[in-house]
């Protein structure tokens, strides 16, 4: 059993290397036209801090028997978290999470858990149209990345500190859906711009908007289109009309506070605009690729 571990290690080792490698290549390749200076400098920090730790590690820590045996702890815990994920995104390429930290955080907080897998054909083209259109109209052409939106909300943000205007595009939310935890932290937010790129490069357009619409939460312990389009219109999300698959799209970016039934009125203002963006929409042929 110690040699099998002991070549599992060795494999993914050289796994961990090429997909960081990897990351890191693609991430500060991005267009420099673009400014997002801000999520390199982050990633600047955290490769200095692991520089940092890894030479205090081979010329101190390693000599020190305590601090060596926690930092092998440490290294054991993060590795072996990454060969988990690793499988959690093999596992993606064919099946649903089978549950994700935010749905299992509306258990423990009493939201309870409400949710249907289906499979990207019984969605119907109406609820996918919708949230395309909603959050992430360049969804087709970009690779998981809107650096125009990401610039856009940088500037907003530092003018108005006391609101945070987001810029993430569907495949960064099914990213933070299906591999991490709900926030805003710089840890967090690393983290994301990693397993978006990963989920990018791995899963096709297709599978990311159907594992999007399957997890997304669309109410109060209400999760993915199926169990939201039985509670709120009592009917398959194959049949949602384009208005009732607006309003569900309207609600996602704070499904707690903006409810569908009763109708809220950030979903009632919004789910118009929606629907002109939907009509909009209707005819690009790299959206109708994706959601036929």
């Amino acid at each position: 059993m110690k040699n099998t571990w002991s070549w599992i290690k060795r494999i993914f080792l050289v796994v961990v290397i090429i997909h960081v490698g990897w990351f890191l290549y693609f991430a500060f390749t991005i267009s420099e036209d673009i400014e997002v200076k801000d999520s390199k400098q982050n990633l600047l920090i955290l490769l200095g801090v692991v520089c940092v730790l890894l030479l205090l590690y081979f010329f101190w820590f390693r000599k020190m028997e305590p601090l060596h045996k926690i930092m092998m702890i440490c290294w054991n815990v993060l590795f072996t978290a990454y060969i988990l994920s690793f499988f959690y995104f093999l596992l993606g390429f064919v099946f649903n999470p089978p549950i994700t930290l935010t749905q299992a955080g509306s258990l423990v907080q009493g939201n309870g858990l409400s949710r249907d897998y289906i499979s990207f054909d019984q969605m119907g083209s109406n609820i996918k149209l919708a949230v395309i259109a909603s959050e992430d109209q360049l969804f087709p052409d970009h690779d998981g990345f809107d650096l125009k939106a990401i610039k856009k909300a940088i500037k907003y943000n530092k003018r108005h500190p006391n609101k945070v205007r987001g810029a993430s595009t569907i495949s960064q939310q099914t990213a933070k859906n299906i591999f991490l935890w709900q926030g805003r932290s710089r840890l967090r937010k690393g983290l994301e711009m990693f397993y978006t790129f990963t989920i990018e490069t791995g899963w096709s357009k297709r599978t990311i908007l159907e594992r999007y619409l399957n997890i997304a939460e669309m109410g109060r312990g209400v999760f993915g289109i199926q169990a939201a389009a039985k509670k709120y219109f009592n009917k398959d999300a194959k049949n949602l009309t384009m208005a009732e698959a607006a309003q569900i799209a309207a609600c996602l970016p704070n499904p707690k506070l903006y409810t569908v039934k009763p109708l809220s009125k950030y979903v009632a203002n919004r789910y118009d605009n929606i629907l002109r963006q939907m009509n909009n929409l209707a005819g690009d042929p790299d959206v109708q690729e994706i959601i036929r």
